[in-house]
C-alpha cells in the first residue's frame, strides 16, 4: 500500500508525487521502492489534497509538516497551496524540501504563490557549479539549471521566512566548501545532508 504520509522523528513527511525535473545518482528513488524498510513510496497515483489532509491526522502533534517524498513536491503546486492552507488553519510549521527548479518548470516565478504557507524551504544546491551539478543530477534543464536553483534560492528569501541551502555529503564529487561559499554569498544558511546509501532496501 502507496505512503503517502511518513514520520521522521518528531516530523510528517507528505509524499505527493513521483514525478521530478532531475534523475540524481544518488536519490533514493532509484535505489529502492521502500524507506526505512517500512514505507511504501513509490506512488501508483498522485493523492488528492483531500487525501493528504485525512492522511495528515492532527497537525498539532508533529514539530513540523514537510512537503519531500519520491519526486519534487512543487510540480504539484496547486496541490502543496491546498493542502499548506488548510494545514495553517491548524498553526502547522510547513517545510518545503525542492530541487529550486519550479520556477523553470512553470516558467513564471511561483514563490509569491506561497507567502504565508510556508515557513520553511530547503533547497538542494548539491554542487558547486554547473557541470558538476549536470553530472550528478541529470536535469532536465541541462546546464542551466544550476543558476536557476541559485536564482530560486535568492527569490525565496524574498517570500519565506526561512530559506536554507543543501547539499549531499559526497566529498568524494562534490567541492562541500565551495557549496558553502554559494550559501555564503547568498547569506543564507548551509546544510550537508547525509548520505544513507547503506540503508536502502530494494
Amino acid at each position: 500500500m502507496q505512503s503517502i504520509t511518513y514520520p521522521v522523528g518528531d516530523s510528517l513527511y507528505l509524499n505527493i508525487t513521483n514525478r521530478c525535473t532531475n534523475e540524481c545518482d544518488f536519490c533514493i528513488r532509484g535505489k529502492a521502492r521502500k524507506f526505512n524498510q517500512k514505507y511504501e513510496l513509490w506512488l501508483t497515483s498522485e493523492p488528492t489534497p483531500e487525501e493528504v489532509i485525512k492522511a495528515v491526522g492532527d497537525p498539532k502533534k508533529y514539530k513540523e509538516i514537510v512537503f519531500c517524498g519520491y519526486g519534487e513536491p512543487l510540480i504539484r503546486l496547486e496541490a502543496i497551496k491546498a493542502i499548506a492552507k488548510e494545514l495553517k488553519k491548524h498553526h502547522a510549521k510547513v517545510r518545503i524540501d525542492t530541487n529550486g527548479q519550479a520556477n523553470l518548470f512553470f516558467g513564471k516565478n511561483i514563490l509569491p504563490q506561497l507567502k504565508g504557507l510556508v515557513d520553511k524551504m530547503s533547497v538542494s544546491l548539491n554542487a558547486e557549479n554547473s557541470k558538476v551539478y549536470d553530472t550528478i543530477c541529470h536535469s532536465f534543464y541541462g546546464l542551466k539549471a544550476f543558476d536557476a536553483v541559485i536564482a530560486f534560492a535568492k527569490e525565496a528569501k524574498k517570500q519565506i521566512p526561512e530559506v536554507e541551502i543543501t547539499v549531499v555529503d559526497l566529498p568524494e564529487i562534490v567541492d562541500i566548501e565551495k557549496a558553502r561559499a554559494i550559501a555564503q554569498e547568498l547569506k543564507l544558511p548551509f546544510r550537508v545532508r547525509p548520505y544513507y546509501e547503506e540503508t536502502y532496501v530494494r
